[in-house]
């Protein structure tokens, strides 16, 4: 047993941001030390990021209601440092650089046994149905422990879950040469669009009510960021010269009417790819996707692991997502970053996992 792995086996308890009751809040407190079985990877948690799922989780509405079983550590968005590994693990090793991927697949259904991992019919989510990595360690399978080879911030290395949507989303049709439309300027839809004008795409419209945001999608590359409530995308796509619609779109927001928008300016044969989750049904122009012969297509997660692949080559490539990250706080101050996660006023909210305080705004 290495020197690390002794000093954790000490521990019997660690620090972790819980729900621990039915109910609106959170609470920072004493949690049983993990413990790490055959197979698995225990992992000292060193930034955090908040998704939207936590913000959920934290507000106790409909939705987290009736999924979360309190009591319940959060987080599924981390990089870490590996503690500990359990018997049979040989491709992780002690004090490598980690995150994980945060869907927990059964490996035995048709889509897992086809390599189709991120299609699982029995997919379980980290910090939302098993314990997660709002805490001081997490454990994690070795098949959902992705090891950065090469060296990149670690806050950056804490967000390659949201940034793996960005990507399966920005990729899941080809964009070079093309006009591509975001709907939703959120920290995905920002990064959705940064990696489509990596990609080759030719203009990036980002369309969202946010100055804040619409200003970040700038910053991380837009051709134009474009608010909805002052102008619409078709007076953009003229000034742009583009006369016959966009070529892919990329729903980000949720929004019906930013689904229904999208499909009136794609071109024939456009292709649109959805991520944004709506919270009620979204009545859209059949008439229309038939008639021009469009394309809609469901995203969700990363494909394991083309995805992850991605991301990392992207990065070496030059893609900077750095920008999106605009908060960092300590772990004590868990409130403050909730809160500013869920103003809408900000990118990436990062937890450090190392220290009691931060900086706050970047």
């Amino acid at each position: 047993m290495d020197c690390m792995t002794a000093a954790v086996a000490q521990l019997s308890t660690m620090r972790a941001l819980m729900k621990t009751k039915a109910g609106p809040g959170l609470e920072l407190t004493d949690a049983p030390m993990c413990a790490t079985g055959p197979g698995e990877v225990l992992i000292r948690v060193l930034r955090t990021g908040i998704c939207g799922t936590d913000l959920h989780i934290d507000r106790w509405d409909r939705w987290a209601s009736g999924v979360v079983q309190a009591p319940l550590i959060l987080g599924h968005e981390f990089v870490g440092e590996v503690a500990a590994v359990g018997p049979g693990v040989t491709r992780v090793r002690v004090g490598e650089i980690v995150s994980g991927e945060g869907h927990l697949v059964c490996g035995r259904c048709r889509n897992c046994m086809a390599g189709r991992r991120h299609l699982c019919i029995r997919t379980i989510g980290l910090g939302v149905n098993t314990d997660g990595a709002f805490a001081e360690y997490v454990v994690l399978p070795v098949s959902n422990v992705w090891v950065h080879r090469e060296s990149i911030p670690l806050d950056v290395a804490a967000i390659f879950d949201p940034f793996g949507n960005a990507v399966h989303t920005a990729l899941a049709f080809p964009v070079l040469n093309e006009d591509v439309l975001v709907t939703g300027a959120g920290p995905i839809g920002v990064m959705a669009g940064a990696i489509a004008r990596h990609a080759g795409a030719r203009h990036v419209v980002v369309t969202d009510v946010s100055g804040y945001r619409l200003t970040l999608a700038r910053a991380m590359g837009a051709t134009v960021a474009c608010d909805i409530s002052r102008a619409g995308v078709d007076n953009v796509a003229a000034e742009l010269g583009m006369s016959e619609g966009f070529d892919v779109g990329m729903e980000m927001s949720g929004n019906p009417a930013a689904l229904r928008s999208m499909i009136a300016q794609m071109s024939p044969g456009g292709r649109i790819a959805v991520l944004g989750l709506p919270s009620q049904d979204v009545p859209i122009d059949m008439a229309t996707v038939v008639t021009r012969m469009l394309t809609l297509r469901g995203i969700y997660g990363r494909e394991m692991y083309e995805t992850w692949y991605a991301m990392s080559v992207l990065l070496q490539g030059g893609l900077d997502i750095a920008p999106v990250i605009t908060h960092r706080y300590g772990y004590e101050q868990h409130a403050d970053a909730f809160a500013t996660a869920g103003s809408g006023r900000c990118g990436k909210v990062v937890i450090d996992w190392t220290r009691p305080t931060g900086p706050g705004a970047l």
